[in-house]
Order: C-alpha cells, then sequence, then structure tokens
C-alpha cells in the first residue's frame, strides 16, 4: 500500500498550445479510493496515464509512497491498470489471462495457481477459469480485468472507465461490487470516470477537473453540500443544480418578480457587481404561496418523486425557447399541470451565491 502525490504536475502534448494538464496538485492517501471525474477532454484520462508511466510528465513530479517515478517505466511503478476496453487476450483461457503477468514475472506455477484461484473467489469467476474471454458477457470480462489486476498485489490499482461498456443495469452492480472489493483489499485506487453519479458513489474522496485544472477535491457530500465554483454546482448532483442569474437588491439577489433572500455579508462580497448566479439543487424547492414563479412545461412523474421542468414566469414564447431551465422535486401525489404557472417556495438554509465575474462560491 501506498500513497500517491502529484506534484505541480503537467502534460503538455506536442503541438499543442495548452497543457492537457495544467500543474496538479493532489495527494492521494494510503488505502483511499479517489476518483477523478470531469467531462471529455478535461484531463483526468491523461492524468492517470501520467501516473502510470503511460504519458511523459513535462513539469513536476509524482510519488508513489516514498519514491519519485516522474520517470520510471510502467513495468517498475509497482502498479495494476484495468483499461476501457479489459484488454484481455482472445486465446488464452481466464486463468492464463489473470496469470499472465504473473508468468512474464517467473512467479512459479504453484503459487501462481493459487494466487488466481485467491482472486477468482473473490469475484465468483471459479466456474470461468477454463472458459475463452468470447464466451464471457461483459460484466464477466471485466471481473477477469479485475482479477488481473489483484493477482499482482500491486501498491496502487489504476482503472480507466472500466464500466462504461456496461449496460445501465449492470454499471450500478458493478460499482457497488468494485467499491467492496476496494474496501476489502485495502489498496489505494485511482479511479476515472465521466460519470459524476458513479463518481459520487464510488469514491472516498473526488477530484472534479476541467480544462486541465483540478477544480476541487473533497468528499462526495460536500462537492455536493458546498461546491467552490460554478463549474463544480453545475457537474455535481443528478439533476444538476439550478443556476439561476439575477440582479442584486435590498435584501436579495431579484429573480423575476421574487427577490431570494441572501444575507448582507455575502452581497458585501461581491463588491461592485450587480448581478449574481444564485444556486438551488431541485430537493430545496417546493410549492408555496411565494417564490419564484414559474411557468410548467413538464412533470415527470417517476413513482416516489416527481420533478418539475419550467422556465421563469412571465416570458414570452420566443423567450422560453432559450430561457434556463428551471427544476423542481416536488411531491408526486400533487403534482401541478403543464402550462400552470406556479410558485417554488426556497429553503433559505441551502441557497448558494456565486459571483459572476469569477465563478466563485460566496456563501459559506
Amino acid at each position: 500500500m501506498a500513497t500517491v502525490t502529484f506534484n505541480q504536475a503537467s502534460r503538455v502534448y506536442p503541438g499543442s498550445e495548452h497543457p492537457a494538464v495544467d500543474r496538479l496538485e493532489l495527494e492521494i492517501g494510503d488505502g483511499e479510493f479517489m476518483v477523478l471525474v470531469g467531462p471529455s477532454g478535461c484531463g483526468k484520462s491523461t492524468s492517470l496515464r501520467m501516473l502510470a508511466g503511460l504519458e511523459e510528465v513535462n513539469e513536476g513530479s509524482i510519488h508513489i509512497g516514498e519514491r519519485d517515478v516522474t520517470d520510471l517505466p510502467p513495468k517498475d511503478r509497482d502498479i495494476a491498470m484495468v483499461f476501457q476496453n479489459y484488454a484481455l487476450y482472445p486465446h488464452m483461457s481466464v486463468a492464463d489471462n489473470m496469470g499472465f503477468a504473473l508468468k512474464m514475472a517467473n512467479v512459479p506455477k504453484a503459487e501462481r495457481q493459487q494466487r488466481v484461484l485467491e482472486a477468482a473467489k473473490l469475484l465468483g469467476l471459479e466456474e470461468f477459469l477454463n472458459r475463452k474471454p468470447k464466451a464471457l458477457s461483459g460484466g464477466q470480462r471485466q471481473r477477469v480485468a479485475m482479477g488481473r489486476a489483484i493477482v499482482r498485489q500491486p501498491q496502487v490499482f489504476l482503472m480507466d472507465e472500466p464500466l462504461s461498456n456496461l449496460d445501465a443495469k449492470l454499471r450500478v452492480s458493478t460499482r457497488t461490487q468494485i467499491a467492496a472489493l476496494q474496501t476489502r483489499l485495502g489498496v489505494t485506487t485511482v479511479y476515472v470516470t465521466h460519470d459524476q453519479v458513479e463518481a459520487m458513489t464510488m469514491g472516498d474522496r473526488v477530484a472534479v477537473m476541467k480544462d486541465g485544472v483540478l477544480q476541487q477535491v473533497d468528499t462526495p457530500l460536500s462537492l455536493y453540500d458546498k461546491p467552490e465554483n460554478l463549474f463544480v454546482a453545475g457537474f455535481i448532483g443528478s439533476p444538476a443544480m439550478n443556476l439561476i442569474d439575477g440582479s442584486v437588491s435590498e435584501g436579495g439577489v431579484r429573480v423575476g418578480d421574487y427577490v431570494v433572500p441572501v444575507p448582507r455579508e455575502v452581497l458585501t462580497k461581491a463588491g461592485d457587481e450587480k448581478t449574481l448566479t444564485i444556486g438551488i439543487r431541485p430537493e430545496n424547492f417546493d410549492l408555496g404561496e411565494t417564490g419564484i414563479g414559474v411557468d410548467v412545461a413538464v412533470v415527470e412523474e417517476l413513482g416516489a418523486d416527481a420533478y418539475l421542468y419550467g422556465t421563469l414566469a412571465g416570458l414570452t414564447e420566443d423567450e422560453k425557447l432559450t430561457a434556463q431551465q428551471i427544476v423542481g422535486r416536488i411531491s408526486s401525489r400533487r403534482p401541478p399541470e403543464r402550462g400552470v404557472t406556479v410558485r417554488l417556495a426556497i429553503d433559505p438554509e441551502h441557497i448558494h451565491v456565486f459571483s459572476q465575474a469569477t465563478g466563485a462560491r460566496l456563501t459559506d
């Protein structure tokens, strides 16, 4: 087991003016499950490949434990990687695939077989050890790829979107299995995904990236409750946080014909800004007599919950086409009809305020 440290690590691809990863500063604890998340092109996979030794580090350094591995080849870093496409040898059995790296490392056959069997029991693969990959389902192949990493007993697991080839239902069950397995093994794990739900449900901590720059790293709950900027606020959460622009007014921020209450000290932090962005999670809305006026466009009834989608009240039909959508989670037993205008009351304890100029969070 070991810690992993990115120390101002950067990667600039030849011919590119902007770094794919820009001065990444990140420390991953011993035995921690760290998830790197962000949209396509944000630098998360490049960061993982830098750690694996598959991409050059142009500036800064990377440490695994006490060792500086910045210039070490991949085989000397004591890591095991699980790829998106599983990368199994089609002509080999499951057992041979799982034990191949041990064979290349000249591990004695008896020990090799023992370690493969232990990993197979851990992953429920005992009955498939003699099969070829083509005879397995996608979920089973994914477990074989996991098993191949486990038998090596590395200091660090690296996983690059290992669930992206699975169907939706299997992804849900497999991500819980991976998280439980990592807890049992206690191996430091760096996991890359573009799916923020996957990140929130699996990681001990989550690092959110955008354009090669680390935006925020924290526990899933802290990211959800206290996003540090507009990007994190809009990226974390499903449905996403409502981010509504409003003008600074006496006692708060005016949205439509309603003034959202904002403490004076928060407005003071905004300085001379005349317009701020209010952030409200869908579950912090409720139907009420006062609040933001919303013209209801659609109500999704999902049984236990219902989601109301609409736009600010009072807009013309043309304005509604380009207006920002507002989403509220409401009671599924009393949903309003589409086309009506409702008031969405706001829980004052859960109002987020962001600077439009910098995108930074202003609320404590």
